[in-house]
């Protein structure tokens, strides 16, 4: 609050034992009152919280026992679940790479989804557009591959790699700066530019699949798999899953059949 502000905000303890505050600031230190001035960060003060790890619950970069265990619960009744509707997994090696698909998409969208809170606030709207983009990427990625001749396989991961990289060199501030409607714009093409690739790699991928159910029962686990892993970010920060994705996806082509690996 104090970096943000540029002055020191109120600090009302309301429990000690529940170690309860309320942290106020006005736009300028006129613009508060305070029953006592904060007196500063004590030593062992945890960093301050940014926009890459908003995250003010936290004392330490960790990911807190209670999410593990939720997540290892949610896993466990995925796997039983896959298991029941796709079949037994041996059958689910040969779409390994749909798996990876599957993973490395739901880290795109948290990404697209806290990237978006970023630059247009935190509020459900602006969460049902980005949730609706999503959703239009990937319906537009299908359409595109059914009645359009699209680029092989492994020209489509280089466009996804390349809008990782974008995603990864353009700065926040960069886009906080620009008007809001060129700030969408921006916005827009830098988060669904590899959502729309991943998505036409995998519509690429699925339509030449054996087994629709068996590779589909992949590419679900993996998604379920994906939205526990994005987690990870508590402790790499969410620009971080860029880079977790970008090797899911380099894995991913490197599990591609060898008969695959040159589709039209």
């Amino acid at each position: 609050m104090q970096l943000a502000f540029g002055h020191k905000p109120c600090v009302d303890v309301v429990s000690t034992a529940g170690q309860q505050a309320v942290i106020t600031a006005g736009l300028a230190a006129a613009d508060q009152r305070c029953a006592a001035e904060w007196p500063g960060a004590a030593p062992g003060t945890p960093e301050p919280a940014g926009d890459d790890r908003p995250f003010l619950y936290l004392k330490e970069g960790t990911i807190p026992p209670i999410y593990v265990i939720t997540l290892g619960l949610i896993l466990i009744v995925s796997l039983l679940a896959v298991r029941v509707v796709a079949g037994p997994y041996r059958r689910m090696r040969p779409y390994a790479d749909l798996f990876l698909l599957g993973v490395g998409f739901m880290l795109l969208e948290t990404k697209s989804v806290t990237g978006f809170a970023l630059l247009f606030g935190t509020t459900w709207v602006v969460n049902a557009i980005v949730f609706a983009g999503v959703l239009v990427a990937v319906l537009a990625a299908v359409e595109v591959t059914r009645r359009f001749r699209t680029p092989p396989l492994p020209v489509m991961y280089g466009v996804l790699f390349a809008g990782l990289l974008l995603a990864w060199l353009v700065p926040n501030e960069w886009l906080l700066a620009l008007p809001v409607p060129l700030r969408a714009v921006a916005a827009v093409t830098v988060a669904f530019l590899p959502i729309f690739a991943a998505n036409v790699v995998f519509a690429k991928r699925f339509a030449e699949t054996a087994d629709a159910t068996t590779s589909f029962g992949a590419n679900l686990l993996g998604a379920m798999v994906g939205g526990c892993l994005e987690y990870v970010a508590l402790v790499i920060g969410y620009k971080g899953l860029l880079i977790v994705a970008a090797l899911l996806y380099v894995g991913a082509l490197a599990l591609l059949p060898r008969k695959n690996s040159a589709l039209a």
